[in-house]
């Protein structure tokens, strides 16, 4: 009775190692995209913004460079939506009387004036850097 015991045992432990040193399977494990094409964004060629300049038609306006310093970019382009609105969809939206309120909503965020994607708040930016930045937008009201 023991050595049946022991043959079996022996029988499966070969077994096992027979099937486990074949040859591996040779079709790929599909692997899950996170994003389809269709929800992938494609960057957009940004058109360069205009340059104002209160002193000079060379020097960049100062609400543009901080613009180019923040993420802003990622979301918004000058003449066309991207995420966001574009900017000069903003200017034509807002006056001058809104600076503080669209100041305020760059460094609150929220959502629901465009659209239900929110925009990220932006809470180490400034009072006086969000105004200029806003500055920037309105001068490209057309």
């Amino acid at each position: 009775m023991k050595t049946l015991v022991q043959n079996t045992i022996i029988a499966l432990t070969l077994t096992t190692l027979l099937f486990s040193c074949s040859k591996p399977e040779t079709t790929p494990i599909p692997q899950a995209e996170p994003y389809s094409e269709q929800q992938v964004i494609q960057p957009q060629t940004v058109e360069t913004p205009p340059e104002i300049s209160s002193s000079s038609n060379t020097s960049k306006h100062e609400g543009l460079k901080l613009i180019e310093g923040t993420d802003c970019l990622t979301c918004h382009t000058i003449n066309s939506k991207l995420i966001g609105p574009s900017y000069q969809e903003v200017a034509a939206k807002y006056s001058d009387a809104d600076l503080d309120m669209l100041a305020q909503k760059i460094m609150d965020g929220g959502k629901g004036n465009w659209g239900e994607i929110p925009m990220t708040p932006h809470t180490g930016l400034s009072k006086e850097n969000a105004r200029q930045m806003v500055k920037y937008i309105l001068s490209l009201k057309k």
